[in-house]
Parts: structure tokens; C-alpha cells; sequence
């Protein structure tokens, strides 16, 4: 089975999930500060997940979306030794943020969700690191569910993970407040401290930006983010009440194209 526009709601269906570009409501430019009281306040009563110290001098916030090539790049390659040297040490709390650009980007954030907050890095970590493998799948769908299968998921708790309405409700809004009032055009955007950083990074551009912000008597500390235990495989059925499940009639993404420091959005 594939997806159907009745099934996600959302955003151009019937593009590629790879392909989708287009310019943002309103666009921030590289380094714009942004008013931190509302980074902190994401719309539609969505619940951030954070990694690290809430006393961090420094707080990063990457919006990501799981079909984006650039953002599987970072998370493959950068985000580990990042969360070492700034996340773990306790200069950093990081958030990674939902940005939800079609019907694959919500269910791989679904899924995450639903396996709970000790597991979410842990599944949307995986999903970027077998993109290639899903995203340009021609049944999406039964190649997201194999992966979740490996995870600790069944076909029952699959299901139900897709049918949080309150969670997709949620992640439009965010969506929706990154571009009107963010100026997001692109993922991956990173806000530190307010700071727009967009496009693909390094451990070392964004500790340009990061290292002044760090007080000059900061201790750095260890072992202050714990590391993700394992998804279980009874915990994995989020409550829902809105039917949401997957039917025939789908998108079938072409292959990731690698085009710009940036995905844009639409």
C-alpha cells in the first residue's frame, strides 16, 4: 500500500518528495536574529525534543526534514561529533525540530513520536542514515515500514503511530510559523541563540558562531546527555482517534538531488 492525499493532508502530495522547491513566505537572511521568546514557543502546542542542559549558555535549533539529502548529510556526518564536543560538554542545548515538507517527511516524525521520547533521536537518526533507501523507494510506504520493523515496530503499532492527528496538526503549525514568522526558506535552517544559520555545516563554522557565545569561565562538563536507549517493542502505539491509515494511491519519490547548500521549501 501508498499513502493518499486523504491519508496526509498535506502540502503537494503529488510531488516528488525530492523534488519540492519554491520560495518562503518570507525570507531571513544568513545571520538575522530572531526573537528567541518565540523560537522557544513552537505553534500548535508542539512538544520539542532536546538533547543536553537546559542550563546550556547556548541553545541551537535545527528545523530538519527526514527526505532532505542535506539534513541526512548533517545528521550522518556532523551531528555526532557536534553533540560530542558541544552537547554532551553541556555548552549546547540542541532541538531538533519537525519540518514537514510531504506526506514521508510526517510519517518518518510520526514514527518517532510514537516511539517515545528516549528513542525519537534514535529513529529519525536512522531514517537519514538509509534516506537513500526509502526516499527514492517506488512503495514508500512498505520500505518506511521494514525499517520501522527493525526498530521494534509491528504492522499494528505502525499503523496507530500514523493516525496521531494531533501530532500532524501540530507539525503544520510549525511548519507554518517557521516560514511567516521565521523566514525559513531552506533545509537545514539552524537558529542559535536567534542567530540564522542555514544550509549545511560543519562542527567548525558552527562553532564560529557558537564558541563567543560560551562564557569565558564555562566548565565544560560530560556524560550531560544520556545516551538513547532502545525502542521497545510494546511502547510503540501513540494514542489517536482520528483514522489516518495508509490506502493505495501514493507518491513515488525520485532519488535524492543533491542541488544547493540548502532544500528549499515551499
Amino acid at each position: 500500500m501508498k499513502f493518499t492525499r486523504r491519508d496526509t493532508l498535506f502540502l503537494a502530495a503529488a510531488a516528488s518528495a525530492l523534488s519540492l522547491c519554491g520560495v518562503a513566505t518570507a525570507n531571513a537572511a544568513e545571520g538575522d536574529m530572531v526573537d528567541v521568546a518565540k523560537l522557544m514557543a513552537p505553534a500548535g502546542d508542539y512538544v520539542d525534543h532536546t538533547l543536553g542542559s537546559d542550563t546550556a549558555p547556548v541553545t541551537v535549533i535545527e528545523y530538519v526534514s527526514p527526505t532532505c539529502p542535506h539534513c541526512a548529510a548533517f545528521s550522518n556526518d556532523v551531528r555526532p561529533g557536534f553533540v560530542a564536543s558541544y552537547v554532551d560538554t553541556g555548552k549546547v542545548l540542541l532541538i531538533t525540530r519537525p519540518f514537514v515538507r510531504n506526506v514521508l517527511d510526517a510519517a518518518v516524525f510520526m514514527l518517532a513520536e510514537a516511539a517515545g521520547p528516549t528513542n525519537y533521536d534514535n529513529v529519525v537518526s536512522t531514517y537519514f542514515k538509509t534516506q537513500t533507501t526509502w526516499a527514492s523507494s517506488q512503495t514508500p510506504r512498505d520500505a518506511i515500514l521494514e525499517i520501522a520493523k527493525q526498530l521494534g515496530f509491528t504492522q499494528e503499532t505502525f499503523d496507530a503511530a500514523l493516525t496521531n492527528q494531533a501530532l500532524f496538526k501540530g507539525m503544520e503549525a510549525v511548519r507554518e510559523q517557521a516560514l511567516n514568522d521565521f523566514g525559513l526558506s531552506g533545509t537545514p535552517t539552524f537558529y542559535v541563540n536567534g542567530k540564522t544559520i542555514s544550509g549545511e555545516q560543519t562542527v567548525e563554522s558552527l562553532a564560529s558562531v557558537i564558541d563567543p557565545l560560551v562564557p569565558a569561565d564555562f566548565v565544560a562538563t560530560t556524560g550531560a546527555a544520556p545516551a538513547a536507549a532502545a525502542p521497545a517493542t510494546d511502547a510503540m502505539a501513540p494514542a489517536a482517534t482520528d483514522a489516518m491509515a495508509p490506502a493505495a494511491d501514493a507518491m513515488a519519490p525520485a532519488a535524492p538531488a543533491d542541488t544547493g547548500a540548502a532544500t528549499p521549501v515551499n
